[in-house]
């Protein structure tokens, strides 16, 4: 039996899906039972459990051969590095508690760092509290920037006429659709590994921010849609206003600025192992568009 944590988010709604369809025994964990439904409706067990209640997490991990783990996001937390820490430390704790022999972490490219990473420094503390579990074989899948960092970019197109954030223009990235995330997770939880290991996922290819905008404007119709980078005055009031909290943001911003300096990057050379299918132009067509054309309607 596999235990998904974070089950109606992204990565694990993929990975229990996957695992579902090849006919495996699947226990979803989430906060929602109503959002667990549609696992259920597909032969899933589910558990009701916030992440960082220790006692319930380690009754939801009983059994299961190997466990999906993950730090949910919080963007509206007032201390995320608080938060992140509280839910490695349950995690690890419940893992420990349940004898969980296998476990799949996502993590993220830069988490080798310890600092100037942002909100990564708290995935950086995951890894090494799983490293610490005596007889856990875990393999910490370090993806790279999330395409869906890009879905926060219709309203701003919408109201300002450009794709705005802090990157460089010209800085190359990994990105990476969290469908393909969710997919090489379940594959790695029905194979047979062991020790404690890190792999990246760098996306189907690097690509920029001014070509990320291209590709967008031209399946929006606005083929002449231009990315700028924005200083963090600019950006922050917008974030904010969005639901974001102000640590959150500041975290951001530290860890645009290691990305945007080199400090922050991948380590592995792309490669098949490495490389997933999702394009940034089936991404766009996929999931940008549509949500673009919905506001559009309501305007």
């Amino acid at each position: 039996m596999f235990a998904i944590t974070g089950a109606t988010g992204n990565t694990g709604g993929i990975a229990a899906e996957k695992l579902l369809a090849s006919g495996e025994k699947v226990r979803v964990i989430g906060r929602d039972a109503g959002r667990l439904a549609r696992f259920v409706q597909k032969g899933a067990e589910p558990f009701v459990a916030d992440i960082t209640d220790a006692a319930a997490l380690t009754h939801a991990f009983q059994g299961a051969s190997a466990v999906y783990a993950l730090i949910p996001p919080n963007n509206g937390a007032n201390d995320v590095r608080a938060y992140q820490e509280r839910v490695s430390d349950t995690l690890a704790l419940a893992l420990r508690q349940a004898s969980v022999p296998r476990v799949v972490a996502l993590s993220s490219v830069g988490a080798d760092k310890s600092d100037r990473v942002g909100p990564v420094t708290g995935l950086y503390h995951l890894e090494q509290k799983l490293n610490a579990i005596a007889g856990l074989n875990v393999i910490h899948l370090r993806a790279g920037y999330f395409m869906e960092n890009l879905l926060p970019q219709v309203q701003v197109i919408r109201n300002f006429g450009i794709v705005g954030g802090p990157l460089r223009a010209d800085l190359p990235v990994s990105m990476i659709a969290t469908r393909d995330i969710g997919a090489a997770a379940a594959e790695l939880l029905t194979s047979s590994f062991s020790g404690k290991q890190s792999r990246e996922l760098l996306g189907q290819r690097d690509l920029n921010y001014k070509e990320a905008a291209s590709v967008i404007g031209k399946a929006i119709g606005k083929p002449e849609l231009a990315y700028v980078q924005l200083p963090p005055s600019q950006l922050k009031p917008a974030m904010v206003q969005m639901g974001m909290s102000s640590n959150m943001a500041d975290l951001l911003f530290e860890m645009s600025e290691s990305m945007n300096n080199g400090y922050m990057k991948a380590l592995e050379a792309r490669s098949a192992a490495n490389t997933t299918p999702t394009s940034i132009e089936t991404f766009v067509a996929e999931e940008f568009v549509p949500r673009f054309q919905a506001q559009a309607a309501k305007a």
